[in-house]
Order: C-alpha cells, then sequence, then structure tokens
C-alpha cells in the first residue's frame, strides 16, 4: 500500500519484538498496598497540593487554559496530511471513528512476523503516548474501543508490545435518552413527548472470557481471576498467548470502569484513583499501559493526563502541575486528547484528591520513625533524642529529606521507598 511508508512510526524497542518471553508479573486479586513515599516524595506531594488547591480557586483561569487548548486543536488540513495511513482505503474501517485517526510519527505498528493473515498492513487505530523517555514513568498507548473485525489486531498489539495493563474506561454499550415529538399530532396533548432510549455501541466484547478461553484468529485468552470493587471496577487477569505457542502466556490485568460517561466526568473521583492505585506498584520497564474508552482521547486522555501527573510529581519534575503543557504533548501525539472543560477540571480535581490522599496515608510512616528513634536513644543517647524533632507524631507529617539529614551519622536507619531499613534487616511497610 502506497500510503503504508508514510511518516516514520514510533517504536518501543525494548518491548515491541514478539519473539520475546513474556515478563513474569503476578497480578494480585488483592487490593494494591498503600504506597510509601521518600521524605522527598513526600516534600514535592505536599508542595504541588498547595500549588493545585490555590489553582482550583480560579476557576475562570482554568476556562482560559482550557480555551487556549481548543484554539489550538489540529486543523482539517494537518489530520489529511498528518494520518495518511489512517485515511488509506484498505484501513478506513478499521477506524471506529472518522474524525479520530492516530498519526503516523507514532502510531502503533503491528509486526506481521507471527501473522498469518496475507493482506497484513501493520494498522492499528492507537498511538504511543509519553511526556518522556525515562524508564521510571509509564508508557501508554491510547486507543479506541476495538471492534469485532479489529479484536485479533488488538490483541496482536497486547501480545507485541507486551503490554501489562488494560485500561477500559467505558460500556459496551451506552444507552442515550432522547426526547422526541409525539408521530400522532393529535395525541400531543396526552403526549407531549415520547422518550426514546438510543443504543450506541461503543465498544466491542474483546475481553470476556469467564465461560472459557476465547480465541480470536491465532490467539487465544483465558480468565485467571475476577474481582469486583466497590468502586465499581472490574478487574481481571488474562493470559494471553497464541494458539500454537510454546511460550508461557503473557499474564495482562484488564481494569473495566464502565460508570464513566462519554464527554462527561464520575460523579466523584474515587474509582479513577483505585485505578491508578492498583497499577502504580506495576513497573513501568514491563510495557505500555494500554487505556481506551470509545474514541481514545476524551476519557482517555482524562486518565493519562491524571496518571502521568502523579507520576511525575513522584519524581519530583514540578513542571507536572502544568497540565496545559501535557495535554498539549499528549495532543501532538493523538488528536483531542481531553475532549472538554468538564473533563479538563476533572483532571486538577482528581490530582489534588489523590495527591491529599497520598500525604495523609504517608502519616503512618512517621510514627514508624517516631518510633524507631526512641528505641535508638538507649544506643544513641541524646544524639538520637534530639533527632526526634524532626518527626511530628502529632500531625503525623516527615519533614523535608534536609531535615532528615539532621539525623546522626552513625544512626543505621535508611528510608526507601516502601520499606523503613534497619541495619541488618528490612521491615516492609506495606505487609
Amino acid at each position: 500500500m502506497a500510503a503504508a511508508s508514510a511518516g516514520k512510526p514510533l517504536t518501543i524497542s525494548s518491548s515491541s519484538s514478539s519473539s520475546l518471553s513474556p515478563k513474569p508479573f503476578d497480578f494480585s486479586s488483592d487490593p494494591p498496598p498503600k504506597l510509601s513515599l521518600s521524605p522527598d516524595q513526600f516534600r514535592h506531594c505536599s508542595e504541588a497540593l498547595s500549588s493545585l488547591k490555590e489553582k482550583l480557586q480560579m476557576p475562570e483561569q482554568i476556562k482560559h487554559e482550557f480555551g487556549y487548548l481548543q484554539a489550538n486543536r489540529i486543523k482539517k488540513f494537518d489530520t489529511v496530511k498528518s494520518c495518511r495511513v489512517a485515511l488509506d482505503d484498505t484501513n478506513l474501517s478499521k477506524n471506529r471513528y472518522t474524525d479520530v485517526l492516530p498519526f503516523d510519527k507514532n502510531r502503533v505498528v503491528l509486526n506481521s512476523s507471527n501473522d498469518y493473515r496475507p493482506s497484513r498492513s501493520g494498522y492499528i487505530n492507537a498511538s504511543f503516548i509519553t511526556t518522556s523517555s525515562t524508564e521510571s514513568l509509564s508508557r501508554f498507548i491510547a486507543t479506541q474501543g476495538p471492534q469485532p473485525h479489529t479484536f485479533e489486531d488488538f490483541w496482536e498489539m497486547i501480545i507485541q508490545y507486551r503490554c501489562p495493563v488494560i485500561v477500559m474506561l467505558t460500556r459496551l454499550v451506552d444507552n442515550y435518552k432522547k426526547n422526541s415529538s409525539s408521530p400522532l399530532p393529535s395525541l400531543a396533548w396526552i403526549f407531549p413527548y415520547i422518550e426514546m432510549f438510543v443504543q450506541m455501541v461503543k465498544c466491542g466484547d474483546y475481553f470476556q472470557a469467564e465461560d472459557g478461553p476465547r480465541e480470536f484468529g491465532n490467539i487465544c485468552i483465558a480468565t485467571k481471576w475476577i474481582r469486583t470493587t466497590d468502586t465499581l471496577l472490574v478487574l481481571r487477569c488474562l493470559e494471553v498467548n497464541y494458539k500454537e505457542s510454546g511460550e508461557p502466556p503473557l499474564s495482562v490485568l484488564h481494569i473495566q470502569y464502565p460508570e464513566w460517561p462519554d464527554h462527561g466526568v464520575p460523579r466523584n473521583t474515587l474509582s479513577v484513583r483505585e485505578i491508578m492505585k492498583t497499577i502504580y506498584h506495576v513497573p513501568p520497564s514491563l510495557g505500555p499501559i494500554v487505556v481506551h474508552c470509545s474514541a481514545g482521547i476524551g476519557r482517555t486522555g482524562a486518565f493519562c493526563t491524571i496518571h502521568n501527573t502523579i507520576q511525575r510529581i513522584l519524581v519530583g519534575d514540578m513542571s507536572a502541575l502544568d497540565l496545559v503543557n501535557t495535554i498539549t504533548i499528549f495532543r501532538s501525539q493523538r488528536m483531542g486528547m481531553v475532549q472538554t472543560l468538564e473533563q479538563f477540571l476533572f483532571c486538577y480535581n482528581t490530582v489534588v484528591d489523590e495527591l491529599e490522599d497520598i500525604v495523609s496515608e504517608s502519616g503512618h510512616y512517621s510514627i514508624n520513625w517516631l518510633t524507631l528513634l526512641i528505641e535508638a536513644e538507649g544506643e544513641y543517647g541524646s544524639e538520637a533524642k534530639s533527632s526526634r524533632s524532626v518527626v511530628s507524631s502529632e500531625v503525623g507529617e516527615i519533614y523535608t529529606s534536609h531535615d532528615l539529614m539532621l539525623l546522626p551519622s552513625a544512626a543505621p536507619f535508611q528510608f526507601e521507598i516502601g520499606t523503613v531499613a534497619l541495619s541488618g534487616g528490612t521491615k516492609d511497610q506495606n505487609s
């Protein structure tokens, strides 16, 4: 196909080869452990929280920011130039919406090496999304809700790019209530209007395999376990593999949140934040996280923005507070990311709520520090006793890393992410 060579697609060399054996990762059906912070991380989160809470007091500025984003959307003429592969005749039917297309420069390309279909084009409506090449941040693949004739393409992508998590932010079918005039004018005085419910298919059923393995062409998926949370998330641990493969299956955590309305936002931030808490402990090095709704831009863009912002704050990148810049970068990689002002504001609110959770929940680590310092007084005397000033047991607050440097150099304490360590051993705070 002539258009297939247009642009230079972005590839992820570390995980894009389907010849690699799946990296083992045990997805537990138990609730995720709480996030543990280093002193620096606590400081970053506290500073970010203060700044963003101040921003939420300026709704007109937030509205102005979104207006800027909308004014700089990609133009139709540029879409034609930038999405040549998606607009090729052989690929048009693979696009759920004609106005949501992946750019040639960073589209996901499927390798045909393991594909038995002869007319392979390597096309799927999916885009690589990232703000940084650092391996400490999750990478995303933003994609549309799979259609029946693209199910196999979708799972091919999951296997080839070793995607450990799929975040699904849509129902399979949405019911829209529509008011319609009465078809019988003579009865209009009795029935002023009739409520009609219109069903809109938002995504095909590409994942449910509770009744036994399912096959999509050359690919087989099976359900290892399923769990529904109090916040209406449906978690499935799936095993995916080629039917004739001798390699162990790839474990994939599928997280479905069906209550996020199209073009809208959830009633609160709890469910979205639970998704993030569930995948905080998935190493970014495993592979990109797949996120989709129906078109793969509105709800998908909001989730990627929220997750990326929190991750960057945790590693000390305070430029993450500029959500306009983050979304601008995302829109340069997939058109229309974060579609509405309501979704944009939801990003701010969710980040603030999550930072409040992170900061407040980290308080119990300060108590552990206090206990350890008291126990050390017997061995280190007044020097260790004076170090207690770095911990406030009343407010449960860990001070800055500079304050913690006041600890005596001989004291056998280390503070790491997820642990409080004593010389000669480590105590897991998440157990």
